[in-house]
């Protein structure tokens, strides 16, 4: 079996830091493909699709990560 290895506070830090950038950059890649922003060439209508299943995954990865902790 692989042994775990200790966390430092440094690297818990930047675990968290890089945790919440991925959130907010997925959030705001999400709203912008809803708003029209943001588009994927020739799939139309689908951005918007698209966009709500990258917020609401984004959002329940968030709250099942918060939850396991």
């Amino acid at each position: 079996m692989a042994k775990k290895e200790k966390k430092g506070i440094a690297q818990k830090l930047l675990n968290l830091i890089a945790w919440l950038t991925g959130i907010i950059v997925s959030l705001a890649v999400g709203f912008a493909l809803i708003g029209g922003t943001l588009a994927v060439p020739k799939i139309g209508v689908l951005n918007v699709i698209a966009g709500w299943i990258v917020v609401i995954t984004t959002l329940l990865g968030a709250i099942l990560a918060i939850l396991q902790k």
